[in-house]
């Protein structure tokens, strides 16, 4: 009985499917980041997951969504004056941000539940996907608290929201991949235990995480217009904090001369650590470090460019493309030494 069990299990489909939605994430990371660039992220000011799903199809309606984004302080201070066909514009971006997590949410769920129905889900992976299913829609529910930050005391969504918004996505991104590489090892090992994340690992993914959150802090304080020179900044190493007297807390996570500088250099110390992974990593996976260098290689040079251009919104869309690419990639070296510390201990 067991064995006809694990029989009609199907971890390799399963993996193929987790590798889609990734995919589908990363598209909606960088819909999310156009949408922040383009300010279009409060063009909606409802949330409405089942019916919001049918854009306006009428001129009434489309009146009807213009006024209430009218109602809020970002029109007054920021796009007073704009026309229809304007608001148009900034609407097809958050409708697209939105519709993508939507098509996020089925695409998970409905494969989960026939495979759950099926038995086809392997032994201690259900309540991981389940998991997986549960960010998915903690997303969606930080993604509305973003918006909703906006539409009453700002002209913009609060950073700190922005920030929980897409690092939960970019963790989302790193389960689904770190899940789907464990089912592939299962689909070629029929006793192949998942990957352990070990100590190397979490310093990686801690070092990583903190400039990914000012990369965040970044986009939600506009903090890459501070300075458009590189390496120096207005030509200085630091220019001085944005205003003065601010509290420690407010000087580290809402300065947007302090955010800039930190996510400028600390990316030296995440490249060290990255160089340091490559090098643990090459010999269990020879690709997974060539994925790494080539990752941080042109993020590095995307965010220089991106500066450089006073935040031209192509260069910093590609940005946060290299950037989910770059969590894949380490994702796939963590895996490898923690998949590779089960033979140790044994």
């Amino acid at each position: 009985m067991a064995a006809a069990m694990i029989a009609n299990t199907r971890p390799r489909t399963i993996a193929a499917w987790l590798y889609i939605v990734a995919a589908l994430i990363v598209a909606i990371v960088v819909v999310g980041g156009v949408t922040r660039l383009t300010e279009s992220g409060l063009s909606i000011t409802e949330w409405k997951p089942l019916i919001g799903a049918v854009p306006p199809l009428t001129e009434a309606q489309w009146q009807a969504e213009f006024a209430n984004y009218r109602r809020i302080p970002q029109y007054e201070a920021i796009n007073h004056g704009m026309t229809l066909a304007g608001f148009k514009a900034i609407f097809f971006w958050e409708y697209l941000h939105r519709f993508l997590g939507r098509i996020i949410g089925l695409a998970f769920l409905i494969p989960f539940v026939w495979f759950a129905a099926r038995r086809q889900i392997p032994r201690g992976y259900f309540w991981r996907l389940f998991a997986l299913f549960a960010l998915i829609c903690l997303q969606g529910t930080f993604g509305w608290l973003m918006v909703r930050s906006g539409l009453t005391h700002r002209t913009e969504v609060a950073p700190g929201w922005l920030a929980t918004h897409l690092l939960t996505a970019l963790f989302t991104l790193a389960g689904m991949v770190w899940t789907a590489l464990d089912l592939r090892r299962l689909a070629r090992e029929s006793g192949a235990r998942p990957a352990r994340l070990t100590g190397f690992g979490l310093a990686a993914t801690a070092i990583l995480t903190v400039q990914l959150l000012y990369g965040a802090l970044m986009a939600g304080l506009r903090a890459g217009r501070v300075a458009n020179d590189w390496p120096l900044m207005n030509g200085s190493i630091f220019p001085g904090p944005s205003q003065s007297g601010e509290s420690l807390g407010k000087l580290l996570f809402d300065d947007p001369a302090t955010v800039h500088f930190i996510h400028r250099w600390w990316v030296w110390v995440a490249v060290v650590m990255l160089v340091l992974l490559a090098r643990k990593v090459k010999p269990l996976d020879r690709r997974a470090p060539v994925a790494i260098h080539i990752a941080f290689g042109t993020q590095i040079l995307l965010g220089i460019a991106t500066v450089m251009s006073d935040v031209n919104v192509t260069l910093a869309g590609l940005h946060q493309l290299v950037g989910a690419l770059l969590v894949i990639a380490v994702t796939w070296g963590i895996h490898a030494i923690g998949q590779q510390s089960h033979y140790r201990v044994s």
